[in-house]
């Protein structure tokens, strides 16, 4: 919700999108009450084909796209299945890949677009347990990675946003986890939300034009320089 609430402070007509209506309708109030704009909302599941499709009808013009699937659950890599691979790649991979081709083809007939994934500060440096959330989510870097270079004459870009240990419910669950990934921080602290949101403001703004193709890390230096 960061992003959609930072996106609503500066203007930017937002829409929801999430499986539970309640939770929706909640988070619509609590960025109307904090910015004076509030977001229209879409119940839709995008990891399935008609809930992709009923946020496209609702939003055909958009010029902003923001994906962000919860991450799948972990587990020790030998307990993974099939069924558990699956689920993650049509999550954290296919929705993302579909909901790019949907959208791009707008943006790049109004020449102006600004698309930003929300993936993981584990593609750059992996985390035990984590290897679905990895796995797809690297998928999805290499398939921005190309399409983004495609693009970039038109006027769109396509970033991926990398949280590291943000103060989220999802940091949260990964209980002992998270508590040696904060320690380990250079910044000496989680990430608050409203700094990741910042961020992708910035990438979806005018002046982000000359970004694109790119796996931005907001994770208070815990991954280092890569040179």
């Amino acid at each position: 919700m960061a992003c959609a609430w930072a996106l609503a402070g500066e203007g930017v007509h937002v829409t929801l999108v999430a499986r539970r209506a309640e939770a929706l309708q909640a988070a619509a109030g609590r960025i109307a009450e904090a910015t004076g704009n509030r977001p229209a909302f879409v119940v839709a599941d995008v990891g399935a084909a008609q809930g992709r499709a009923a946020v496209q009808a609702s939003n055909a013009e958009a010029d902003i796209l923001v994906t962000n699937a919860g991450g799948p659950p972990t587990k020790d890599f030998m307990d993974l299945t099939l069924e558990d691979w699956e689920r993650a790649l049509d999550a954290n991979f296919l929705s993302g890949v579909e909901m790019i081709r949907m959208f791009a083809p707008g943006m790049r007939r109004r020449r102006f677009g600004r698309i930003v994934n929300i993936t993981s500060a584990t593609v750059r440096m992996p985390v035990e347990r984590l290897d679905l959330s990895t796995s797809a989510r690297l998928a999805l870097t290499g398939y921005v990675a190309g399409v983004a270079r495609q693009i970039a004459k038109d006027g769109v870009t396509i970033n991926n946003l990398l949280p590291g240990t943000v103060m989220t419910e999802r940091l949260a669950e990964l209980g002992a986890t998270a508590d040696a990934l904060v320690a380990r921080v250079p910044a000496g602290r989680a990430g608050r939300p409203e700094e990741f949101g910042a961020a992708c403001a910035f990438l979806c703004s005018e002046q982000a034009a000359f970004i694109t193709g790119q796996n931005i890390l907001v994770d208070g230096g815990l991954c280092g320089l890569t040179i």
